[in-house]
């Protein structure tokens, strides 16, 4: 019996550029034969991550960072203060024995002019849990008290095991690769989409100038701008789509409890968070209009197919015509394949989320939240 919940969001976003690329533009992608907004799922998967300070313990949390030898300097430190003068050696020691390659970076133009010696950092980013970075201190410290006067040698199989328990929930969630160390990989439990907007998009600039003060206060100064320049930016209403598996996630965190923490926590974020790209020039922070969360015992299902013809300007509103496309186009699905969610729910803004009626039952993000979390306890539940 399976458990797999989907997160179906739509959300208007005004003028913006929370997402850009290499050039500074806003991202898009050529969808049902149209340019389309675009928000990437690796953008909306570190905004929930940010999220999840507010709504989680640090002990429920990892970092990702190539800055392991420092961490983990730190933590034996914070252990074991009579140790600090050998804990970059400890450090180093007990990474290499779990199979975690380090390198010696570039130094900084700082660090050369001082002539210090960086420390070295893992050759990709490595995602580790706060409990694992603590497991592996511990273990530091234990391998040299252990030897005493002697050489410290960290026992391998110990430290592949300690980094590879007590995930932490973000690590679970959207997974682990060690390129040089596969034991150590987590399976992502979460599946996040690129956003779209369900409506066909042309990029707009903002031409912009910029005033030099004293300048402007000198009458012997030109009244030229001190900077011009341009901003690209454009407006939609995003269809978002994730999806969790529950087994999986449980598996990877090994405890119930963790798991519905997870469950609500990832929920709550992705629903809620936002991108910061170019937030302060756009102040383009918004809440979903409306979120459907279905429970399935299959497969996750995106709805994005709804919108593969482009929502058009004379269909009454895009938020009301997607909200009625949504609706039908579930509907549909769940009848030609025979799909019977095992609980689904609606939250929605005003009396348009009516239009999602027939999908399950209204309630507000709360009740979603809530609902999830008994849920999963019902169905995890040994």
């Amino acid at each position: 019996m399976r458990t797999i919940i989907d997160l179906h969001v739509l959300q208007t976003v005004p003028p913006s550029n929370v997402n850009r690329d290499d050039t500074g533009s806003p991202k898009t992608a050529t969808y049902g034969g149209v340019v389309r907004a675009r928000v990437s799922s690796q953008a909306w998967k570190r905004a929930t991550r940010d999220a999840f300070r507010d709504l989680l313990d640090k002990s429920d949390l990892g970092v990702r960072t190539k800055q392991v030898v420092e961490l983990l300097r730190d933590e034996i430190t914070r252990i074991a203060p009579e140790l600090a003068d050998r804990s970059v050696e400890l450090a180093t020691a007990t990474l290499k024995a779990a199979s975690i390659k380090v390198v010696t970076p570039r130094k900084k133009e700082k660090e050369a002019a001082e002539k210090k010696e960086a420390l070295e950092e893992s050759e990709f980013l490595l995602f580790l849990s706060y409990r694992q970075v603590e497991n592996l201190a511990v273990l530091a410290v234990e391998s040299a008290r252990a030897a005493g006067e002697d050489a410290v040698k960290v026992d391998a199989s110990a430290a592949k095991a300690r980094a590879d328990l007590t995930h932490s929930v973000d690590v679970s969630l959207f997974g682990r690769m060690v390129a040089n160390a596969t034991d150590l990989n987590v399976e992502a439990a979460a599946q996040v989409a690129h956003a779209l907007s369900v409506h066909a998009v042309a990029n707009e600039y903002d031409y912009f100038t910029a005033v030099d003060d004293r300048k402007r206060d000198d009458d012997k100064e030109d009244a030229g701008a001190g900077m011009i320049g341009t901003v690209e930016f454009n407006s939609s209403t995003l269809y978002r789509f994730a999806s969790v598996d529950v087994d999986r996630l449980n598996g990877n965190l090994g405890d119930l409890a963790a798991t519905r923490r997870a469950v609500e926590a990832f929920t709550r974020a992705f629903v809620t968070s936002m991108p910061s790209g170019k937030q302060n020039t756009f102040a383009n922070r918004t809440l979903p209009d409306a979120v459907v969360v279905i429970v399935r015992e299959t497969q996750p299902i995106n709805l994005v197919g709804a919108f593969e013809e482009a929502v058009r300007d004379n269909e009454g509103g895009r938020i009301a015509a997607s909200l009625v496309r949504l609706a039908k186009y579930a509907t549909e699905v769940q009848e030609t394949y025979d799909e019977t969610p095992v609980a689904a729910w609606v939250v929605g803004v005003g009396e348009r989320a009516g239009l999602l009626a027939g999908i399950g039952e209204r309630v507000s993000i709360d009740g979603a939240v809530r609902g999830l979390g008994d849920l999963v306890d019902e169905r995890l539940a040994p």
